[in-house]
């Protein structure tokens, strides 16, 4: 017997959601009303799981929030369920469509429920995304400085990469505090030391994404 699967399409404002096989389809806001009508819904039609996209974070709040309220989640690969409905004959792009082919997407594939992370697991991973907007900061600043010519310029560059600098290695600190305070990633983190090649921040994404 098939489950009863929502599919939700994710935008920055929106939740489209499309119930299979029943064929419901509804729009929410993307905030937490919404949310938490969506969940209404899901209830009321006894969904066992609902599918959305990882599409940039827009699903974040959704995901953390519908477990919350004991709605069973996983997340899809967007580029999957692309090919996925390409090769059932879908090229046209709608909200309804996408919703659809979301929770197709879950049932031919069997998706099962993906538990939340931990707060730490969502700390570590907050802290690696902000470390990589500094390093690409840095970057930028320092290609400016390589071209600057006027003095009070170069001196306003180096200010600003003064700073950046001195972020990144207190998010680097605050990284390593988190893994050598855990034992399970303590561990981890010297048996992926022992691989030649691996860098810290390789090792810290890593521990960031690991399953629960």
């Amino acid at each position: 017997m098939n489950r009863v699967i929502c599919g939700v399409d994710v935008s920055k404002d929106w939740l489209d959601a499309f119930i299979r096989p029943s064929g419901v389809f509804e729009r929410f806001s993307n905030d937490a009303a919404g949310i938490g009508a969506l969940a209404a819904l899901c209830r009321e039609h006894g969904v066992e799981l609902v599918v959305m996209e990882a599409s940039g974070g827009y699903e974040r709040s959704a995901f953390l929030l519908l477990w919350e309220l004991g709605i069973a989640c996983a997340l899809a690969n967007p580029r999957h369920v692309r090919r996925f409905a390409e090769a059932m004959g879908f090229l046209e792009k709608t909200d309804r469509i996408d919703a659809a082919m979301i929770a197709h997407y879950a049932e031919a594939r069997r998706l099962s429920a993906l538990p939340p992370p931990k707060a730490a697991q969502m700390r570590l991973s907050a802290l690696m995304t902000r470390l990589s907007q500094v390093t690409s900061d840095l970057t930028v600043q320092r290609q400016r400085r390589s071209a600057a010519r006027d003095q009070q310029s170069v001196a306003s560059l180096d200010e600003v990469i003064a700073l950046l600098v001195r972020q990144s290695r207190t998010l680097e600190g605050e990284i390593a505090s988190m893994i050598d305070d855990d034992p399970l990633w303590a561990c981890l983190n010297q048996a992926f030391r022992s691989i030649k090649g691996v860098a810290d921040r390789t090792v810290a994404r890593l521990m960031a994404e690991l399953p629960e």
